[in-house]
């Protein structure tokens, strides 16, 4: 599995590796849902390894080495489970590229995973606020002053998006054999998670009637989430390496909470193969899940380690109180 080192516990197991070999020797059908952000090609820079997908030389070779990744998920991916993927268009820049205007990530990446069996589920549009991204890039396409003057150059922000996956393999004669995920009241395993929504009139989780609110529901199925919260990651400063990295960006726990609970039970098991500080593994955690995770740079695994043991602390403090409680 090329792996250099591990943390487990009872719920995690956290690989230090290559993401691809480590990926190769997991077991077939043994992932219940994947979720991860890949490293958009040569827009950051995480590590100087030359095992680091976002050091390829240009985005044909990302792609290439991804597919690597894609073809491994569709195998270890339980059949008639999904894949996540969170990305976002990627700027193009006039001195690097020869001309200003963005590069359609999101899209190689859906017929990346199709060309390995995946089927193309569903896209979900994650609102951002350009003002922040205005403040953070200072791109002419949303600079105020542009729209007077230079109206030609201006742009709407750049939204993210979750693009889902469906494994379908084996499955058209046969859908019987899915593995489904219920959302119920009544399994006693559900009730230690209630999500916590943005807004000043959360929705119930629970519908008396329907077991799954259909409050909750409409958000979910809803085109675009307006309601995530661009703060709400985890503490990355912890893990910066300033000798060999420009930025990291991670992804919003709420984004990760609402995948997970929209397309996973309690006790499966959820994987990411660029774990980074550990956000995906948290929130499966959490969330009363099992999480296998994967991160090349050792800063960042060794900042996910202690999250993900802490997460399992503090689960495990919860059931025993909850165990006296109940007595």
């Amino acid at each position: 599995m090329n792996v250099l080192n591990q943390a487990s516990g009872e719920r995690y197991t956290l690989y230090h590796g290559d993401c691809i070999p480590t990926t190769a020797g997991l077991p077939d059908n043994s992932i219940d849902f994947c979720i991860h952000s890949p490293p958009f090609a040569n827009l950051y820079i995480y590590s100087d390894s030359k095992a680091d997908m976002g050091n390829a030389a240009n985005s044909d070779e990302f792609m290439e080495h991804y597919g690597y990744l894609i073809k491994e998920l569709y195998r270890v991916t339980v059949p008639g489970r999904l894949g996540a993927v969170h990305c976002k268009d990627l700027p193009l820049y006039r001195n690097r590229d020869g001309a200003s205007g963005l590069d359609d990530f999101p899209g190689d990446i859906i017929r990346a995973f199709k060309r390995h069996g995946w089927v193309f589920h569903s896209r979900t549009t994650i609102w951002k606020d350009p003002v922040i991204e205005m403040q953070r890039t200072k791109n002419h396409g949303l600079l105020h002053k542009n729209f007077t003057e230079r109206a030609d150059v201006c742009r709407q922000g750049m939204a993210d998006y979750l693009i889902t996956f469906r494994k379908w393999e084996g499955l058209e004669a046969n859908t019987e054999s899915i593995k489904p995920v219920k959302h119920h009241k009544t399994a006693p395993e559900t009730k230690a998670y209630q999500p916590q929504y943005v807004g000043t009139n959360p929705p119930a989780y629970w519908d008396s009637d329907r077991d799954y609110s259909i409050q909750v529901w409409q958000r979910y199925a809803s085109p675009v989430w307006f309601d995530i919260d661009q703060t709400d990651v985890l503490n990355y400063e912890v893990a910066r390496d300033n000798a060999d990295e420009k930025h990291i960006c991670p992804l919003q726990l709420g984004v990760i909470r609402r995948a997970v609970d929209l397309w996973t039970n309690p006790g499966d098991v959820v994987y990411s193969p660029f774990a980074g500080i550990g956000s995906e593994g948290v929130v499966s955690l959490e969330m009363g899940r099992k999480f296998v995770g994967v991160e090349l740079k050792e800063s960042y695994w060794r900042i996910a380690a202690n999250y993900l043991q802490s997460t399992e602390n503090a689960a495990q403090q919860m059931t025993m109180l909850d165990m006296l409680t109940v007595a």
